[in-house]
């Protein structure tokens, strides 16, 4: 029997309250998440965290971030370390697409992550900001926003873009972005995505607030409206947009615009970034249009945890838990009747 992926209603509220709903969800989540590579991995994670949420801490502030005491809230609540730190980490890999499907725009989306657990502890919150309602596949704790659903507005996601190269090793090129980040003062990016769903009332203006609005380092957005989509590729304050072309337009986790001439060298975030993405471009019609059938290696792989189809224009989002290609929820089905409400 497999759990079903629980659905809680935060309107007029934030984030900390769907923690103080689920702390224990919590917990149990970023105990999992410092095991990600083993018992080396949490004793190291352990040690680090206290250093680490200081220096995210003091970023936050030095950024100005608009969601820095939300964040504070949350390591109050829980009491343990690396709250801060797991929120504005950015280390993942993703396929998603905005594909046309009898003359509607759907998002399909699938997010791989190594850290374990995140597909069991799935929750969808309907939230709401000036703009009006949506729907948030997320976590407790969890201030950004990874992909989400606004009735009658727009359907996004992030993937993780290439990471910059300097030509050093990959070890020295990490170290010098991570040295740049520490420096920047744009939004993270799953900040930016849930400011954009709060705030922007259809496509249009979420489509330009992806694109100009700084963000702290790169990303890829996938943005699905009510009868339009594009793939957004994004650097510090320069963006590429790729419109959607017959059926679809794609992404994985490389840029495909002119922003792969903006650095030296491009790292993708996982070996198989060119594969997921020839593989998504060239999904048949009986899979796009059924369910998650989509969902076929390699876009289906050891480390994806989240898999969702979001149409903003039916209303309709469907949601599954994964460890890698196997289920570990029960399918979420949001009512577009519901949604409609």
């Amino acid at each position: 029997m497999l759990p079903d992926i629980p659905f809680i209603d935060i309107r007029g509220a934030t984030p900390v309250a769907l923690l103080e709903r689920f702390p224990d969800r919590a917990r149990a989540l970023a105990k999992a998440t410092t095991r990600t590579f083993g018992l080396a991995s949490e004793l190291g994670a352990r040690a680090a965290f206290p250093f680490m949420d200081r220096a995210s801490r003091a970023w936050l502030e030095r950024a100005n971030n608009p969601y820095r005491d939300e964040i504070l809230a949350f390591e109050s609540v829980l009491g343990i370390e690396g709250v801060t730190t797991l929120n504005i980490c950015f280390e993942w890999g993703c396929t998603s697409g905005a594909f046309r499907i009898e003359g509607d725009i759907v998002l399909r989306r699938v997010l791989d992550w190594k850290f374990p657990a995140l597909g069991e502890h799935l929750i969808v919150a309907h939230q709401s900001g000036p703009a009006g309602d949506f729907y948030n596949v997320t976590w407790p704790a969890m201030s950004g926003i990874y992909h989400a659903m606004a009735p009658g507005r727009f359907a996004a996601a992030i993937n993780q873009a290439p990471m910059r190269g300097y030509g050093r090793t990959m070890a020295g090129d990490w170290v010098k972005n991570r040295v740049a980040a520490k420096a920047a003062t744009g939004l993270p990016a799953a900040h930016l995505l849930r400011h954009v769903f709060e705030t922007a009332r259809d496509y249009a203006a979420a489509r330009r607030m992806l694109c100009e609005t700084p963000i702290a380092v790169p990303a890829i957005f996938i943005l699905a409206g009510m009868g339009e989509g594009c793939v957004i590729e994004r650097v510090e304050d320069v963006f590429a947009v790729r419109e959607i072309e017959g059926d679809r337009v794609c992404a994985s986790n490389h840029f495909e615009s002119h922003l792969k001439t903006t650095a030296k060298t491009w790292h993708p975030r996982s070996k198989d970034s060119p594969e997921r993405l020839a593989c998504a471009l060239s999904l048949d019609a009986r899979a796009v249009n059924d369910g998650f059938a989509w969902f076929v290696p390699p876009i289906a792989n050891a480390t994806s945890r989240v898999v969702l189809n979001a149409c903003p224009k039916t209303r309709a989002l469907d949601v599954l838990g994964v460890y890698g290609c196997a289920p570990v929820t029960r399918a979420f089905a949001l009512s577009p009747s519901f949604a409609a409400e």
